[in-house]
């Protein structure tokens, strides 16, 4: 498992790990590790010519610092001061090793500066760290504009611009990769900064890993270790029987992938309660599927489901199934019938349109359009806390976030192509983690292995290319027989 931690949580070990060391010690481990990954980079693409953005904070002492030796080491090293000040003995090492020294500390970027942007092979991009707030310095704005394409970007300890804490989108540097020190950062694995993130490496100097996490991520290691392998004395009631409460008259298609997706899974046993035409679809093409009414350990309600012309059996069902002790996912239609809080563990699965339309009806703030993108996380917490429920919020890096109460880190995992993006998609998650719920899983560990394997099993469906929801809902047995045999 990946873990990353608050900026205040970094902070505080930091401080720890520099108690008995010289003075600038944990700096110096941090520019000697960042000068080995840029001068690895420099070599594996043959190539010279290097840019320290360098801004007022230790992130600009890093990259300063880093910068002597590979201009000790020959390569034409331009300094670029964007900051009110610059860290000197650091700046002094770059001057003494032969770095040519500019400065862009407002307005316009000077013609000097555009020219060796333009030209510059690698950049260490240390402008601005884990202190600064979101967004660039306003005399920056143009900075990304100017970096040549073919340039590669290294940020250092994160990409300048981006939100530390992960939660809100902003005008960021996106870099190639980002080289950060000791502990990974929300800023390396939340929604809205990871894509500016590229490539992470952690370079160990030494910080000690606080008790708390604030996001994790899982790996394919953390699939054996979570996922309900049965045992010689399970039976399909031990495994858990999932209900499955999807589609209509209507939306027929929904449903034969939630289910299919839940039996190939490998849950004990499917229920589900439809109208007749997707009742027909199921017993032709998932004959594993018992049908109507009867014990079951969980329940995914809501994928295909219209809620104002639903069956009316299925609305009952809903009814009682939201009143009862028993887990609930609720994924599409199934949204729209929630009203209020449950005492018993609940999974929404909605996309940012439908967590959008969820927060506006439940009335928590004036949210404009473009809410979820700029905020994801802080949009899904509010529905979390308001309904004290699990939320995992589709994407390319998909966010599953419990409610504050329980005092559980956020899930990310960015483990789909972006083939994926295709409906039905989501009806195949559905049923996948409803199987998972059923057979015990908390939301939270149900919505993350279940985003992981569906992400997966996409990619092995059809690797580097094109894939249909129905083609990953088969492909779901053989990924996790993959994943557990890691």
């Amino acid at each position: 498992m990946i873990r990353a931690y608050s900026v205040e949580d970094v902070r505080a070990a930091e401080s720890a790990a520099m108690e008995g060391l010289a003075d600038g010690e944990l700096m110096q481990r941090a520019a000697t590790g960042l000068a080995g990954v840029a001068r690895a980079r420099l070599e594996e693409r043959d190539s010279d010519a290097v840019v320290v953005l360098a801004g007022s904070g230790d992130n600009g002492g890093d990259a300063l610092y880093a910068g002597a030796p590979l201009a000790e080491a020959g390569h034409p090293v331009v300094v670029v001061l964007v900051g009110s000040r610059a860290h000197e003995a650091a700046l002094a090492a770059a001057r003494d090793a032969g770095a040519i020294v500019l400065e862009w500390r407002d307005g316009a970027a000077p013609g000097e500066v555009r020219t060796a942007l333009g030209e510059a092979d690698l950049i260490l991009d240390g402008v601005t760290g884990i202190g600064g707030r979101p967004g660039l310095p306003d005399h920056l704005a143009a900075l990304p504009d100017l970096v040549s394409d073919d340039a590669y970007v290294i940020a250092v300890d994160l990409p300048s611009g981006a939100d530390p804490a992960g939660l809100v989108a902003s005008d960021a540097v996106y870099a190639d990769e980002t080289v950060t020190f000791g502990l990974t950062k929300p800023v390396h694995l939340m929604p809205p900064t990871e894509p500016a993130t590229g490539l992470l490496t952690v370079v160990d100097i030494g910080v000690p890993e606080p008790s708390s996490p604030a996001v994790e991520r899982l790996t394919y290691e953390d699939v054996a270790r979570l996922w309900p392998v049965p045992t010689p004395t399970d039976d399909k009631y031990s495994r858990g029987v999932l209900g499955v409460v999807a589609g209509g008259e209507q939306y027929t298609g929904a449903p034969v992938m939630n289910v299919t997706a839940a039996v190939t899974a490998g849950v004990g046993m499917v229920r589900y309660v439809g109208p007749r035409r997707p009742t027909d679809l199921l017993r032709s093409l998932v004959p594993e599927c018992v049908f109507g009414e009867g014990r079951v350990q969980a329940w995914a309600i809501g994928s295909g489901l219209d809620a104002e012309n639903a069956d009316d059996d299925q609305l009952r069902v809903v009814r009682e199934a939201l009143e009862s002790d028993l887990p609930v996912l609720l994924d599409a239609g199934g949204l729209d019938l929630l009203e209020e809080s449950r005492s018993a563990p609940t999974l929404l699965t909605p996309h940012a349109g439908e967590l959008l339309r969820l927060a506006r009806r439940l009335e928590l703030g004036d949210l404009p359009d473009d809410a979820v993108r700029r905020a994801p996380i802080e949009i899904a917490r509010r529905v979390a806390d308001h309904l004290d429920v699990t939320v995992l919020l589709k994407g390319a890096v998909t966010a599953v976030v419990p409610p504050s109460s329980a005092a559980l880190p956020v899930r990310t995992q960015p483990d789909a192509p972006a083939w994926l993006a295709t409906a039905g998609s989501g009806d195949v998650l559905a049923g996948l983690a409803g199987a998972l719920l059923a057979s015990g899983l908390s939301p939270l560990d149900a919505g993350s292995v279940a985003t992981l394997v569906h992400g997966v099993a996409a990619d092995d469906a059809n690797p580097g290319g094109p894939v249909r929801a129905m083609d990953v809902a088969h492909q779901l047995g053989r990924t996790v027989a993959r994943l557990l045999r890691r």
